[in-house]
């Protein structure tokens, strides 16, 4: 490590570790000091996080770190069970992850966005649809991901796998009624 050691920039938040959405607080650490030194600049030019959020973040810093494996332990089998499922969908193409807390599938359809924007207005079952997002947006190159969705492994191990089921019989309606 030590002849990449000035490129290695650790990056660690409040946020994502336990969960705290919006919660701006975090550190960063580098051994490259031109890098370091335009974060403290950017640092400075922050006024201060909210007291309250300073607060939060005293007490989630002392969880147990048994807590945080509990935690790690519980998406790997949320994302297992969601890959699991999806790829048994003739058509859909993922990767399994292995850090993000999402699934990126492709689609063996035109538009992602025209397909979500079905499946919320015009599919259901049992009074029950899925909400995918379109993956698009999350590209900065125009035309990736058009064809593929992302899936957030955020909802219990259950309920994932039903919610994998109906997406696997609106896509293939979907592909039934636009052949």
């Amino acid at each position: 490590m030590d002849e990449v050691s000035d490129r290695v920039v650790i990056i660690d938040s409040v946020s994502k570790r336990y969960s705290a959405c919006g919660a701006r607080i975090g550190s960063i650490a580098s051994k490259n000091k031109i890098f370091m030194n335009q974060i403290l600049k950017l640092c400075q030019a922050r006024l201060s996080v909210p007291t309250l959020e300073q607060i939060g973040a005293i007490e989630l810093y002392k969880t147990p770190n048994t807590y945080l494996e509990k935690v790690n332990e519980e998406y790997r089998e949320r994302r297992d069970v969601l890959y699991n499922e999806l790829i048994k969908v003739p058509g859909i193409v993922c990767k399994k992850p292995a850090g993000a807390f999402y699934i990126v599938a492709k689609l063996p359809v035109e538009s992602s966005d025209h397909f979500v924007k079905w499946l919320l207005r015009d599919f259901e079952i049992d009074g029950q649809t899925v909400m995918p997002c379109p993956a698009e947006g999350f590209y900065a190159t125009k035309g990736l991901g058009v064809d593929e969705i992302r899936l957030a492994y955020v909802l219990n191990k259950d309920d994932l796998a039903s919610a994998a089921k109906i997406l696997k019989t609106g896509l293939e309606t979907y592909i039934k009624l636009n052949k």
